[in-house]
């Protein structure tokens, strides 16, 4: 653990909690992608599943049963609850594109081809492309919503600033995970182009 880490982590739940009060709020889904929160959700789901055999502290354990809640009340909000508000028309990214390049890699390149190893790199390697189903949705409407923009800020946040912790940790500990680190950077450079509409505007 470091200040960037935690952070971080901060960063990341701040992103959720904003999203999760818009639409409490508001009493609508309008302008976010249901798609991206699917694969979000996939992605806590396939990376948590060592809750169930590897305890690392409260802390990281409390965390992931946080983000996995999330994760699925923001899904049960968007398509159950809210589904009326969904603007589904304009969800239209095609996960396939996504989902088949993400598991063939984590197959291929992981750190030892087990059941739990695969399902955490597939989350790592979803991860980073996650939120493309949002940005495709706001580039198709022309438009978000600042409550939107201020999810998304946060959610590069979180990115930008574990990267920060890679680094830290290389420098203190010599800890170095090429996979995360990656797949990390690719994230974050998708968010580049929003960090400038976001400052900007």
């Amino acid at each position: 653990m470091n200040i960037f880490r935690i952070l971080g982590d901060v960063s990341h739940l701040l992103a959720i909690v904003i999203l999760l009060l818009k639409i409490v709020k508001s009493k609508s889904c309008a302008g976010i992608s249901g798609k991206s929160q699917i694969l979000f959700a996939l992605v806590f789901t396939t990376r948590y599943l060592d809750l169930f055999t590897n305890f690392i502290s409260v802390y990281n354990t409390v965390m992931k049963v946080i983000f996995l809640i999330c994760s699925y009340v923001t899904v049960h909000m968007i398509y159950v609850k809210f589904r009326k508000t969904f603007d589904s028309e304009n969800d239209s990214f095609r996960l396939e594109f996504l989902l088949v390049p993400v598991t063939g890699l984590s197959f291929l390149e992981n750190h030892s081809f087990t059941p739990l190893e695969i399902l955490w790199t597939f989350s790592i390697y979803l991860e980073s492309v996650a939120i493309l189903p949002q940005l495709f949705m706001i580039s198709k409407t022309g438009e978000a919503e600042t409550i939107t923009t201020h999810y998304l800020f946060f959610l590069g946040l979180y990115r930008a600033l574990y990267i920060a912790n890679w680094v830290w940790r290389y420098h203190t500990e010599n800890f170095y995970d090429q996979i995360a680190v990656v797949s990390g950077v690719v994230q974050t450079i998708f968010y580049c182009d929003f960090f400038y509409l976001y400052v900007t505007k």
